[in-house]
């Protein structure tokens, strides 16, 4: 990157204060097909291993933008992605080569600011008050490994109102666990807290893992080709993240597709 208007040594501390940030190349963690064997086999030759279960390789993957040689990451100390933008996009920000130091530092300061650039949040208004996503969830082999993220932002219906989210699973065999969470809420995560049976946490019929989440609301077991539904009333604008997963009843490993139906009925 050039430095430009900022020095190196600004940057790096502004970075270090803050948060991690990484560019990370998707044929490294097998985004790209036809170089997957190879990548296997010279880390075989080297004798390395790649952990794609650990937290912060899940929240890269979170990140991944299609047919993006290299994406660049914010991502919490707590492995929260804060923005995401591939480096074609990046490129196109660009009105001069000069200006890259400005835009890098840009978004930068929106991740931090909370803004979530280039994560694809839904941004529900009273003039835009219904959007559709569809995406993926996978069966996690422990209950709480991975989860698909959708970010909703309802801020701007100020005297609250009614969230409903409509969820129609893929016909494929993952069977979904929908969780409405607040948007400040952290996710669960893997490591068994101290005092907590390990058994408990990692079932998904267990209180333990039910308590872990403390959702909003939520939507059990919607089989392959089946619908379900949320809805939530809040008094006031706020954020929200829908957290999908697989049902491990279904066999582990499953992948399915799904599609929410968001909107939102403000309050007169």
């Amino acid at each position: 990157m050039r430095t430009g208007v900022l020095s190196k040594d600004a940057i790096i501390e502004f970075l270090n204060e803050n948060f991690i940030n990484t560019w990370v190349e998707n044929a490294e963690l097998g985004r790209t097909g036809s170089l997957q064997a190879p990548i296997a086999k010279r880390r075989e030759r080297e004798g390395k291993t790649f952990n794609t279960s650990h937290a912060l390789a899940r929240a890269i993957m979170r990140g991944w933008v299609k047919g993006s040689p290299v994406d660049c990451f914010v991502i919490s100390y707590e492995f929260d992605l804060m923005g995401s933008v591939d480096f074609n996009e990046f490129l196109d920000n660009l009105q001069r080569p000069e200006d890259e130091p400005v835009v890098y530092m840009q978004f930068l300061k929106d991740s931090l600011a909370g803004k979530r650039p280039g994560l694809g949040d839904i941004v529900l208004t009273p003039d835009t008050s219904y959007r559709e996503v569809i995406d993926t969830f996978r069966v996690p082999t422990r209950a709480h490994e991975e989860y698909t993220v959708v970010f909703i932002d309802a801020t701007a219906f100020k005297n609250g109102g009614t969230l409903t989210i409509d969820i129609q699973v893929g016909r494929d065999s993952g069977i979904g666990i929908f969780h409405l969470l607040d948007g400040d809420k952290k996710l669960p995560t893997e490591e068994v807290p101290d005092g907590i049976d390990p058994e408990k946490w990692n079932s998904q019929e267990s209180d333990a893992y039910e308590q872990a989440f403390d959702a909003l609301a939520r939507v059990w077991g919607i089989f392959p080709g089946q619908s379900g539904r949320i809805t939530y009333d809040f008094e006031k604008g706020q954020c929200f993240k829908l957290c999908a997963t697989g049902d491990q009843w279904g066999g582990i490993g499953d992948i399915n597709a799904f599609v929410a139906k968001i909107s939102v009925k403000g309050q007169d």
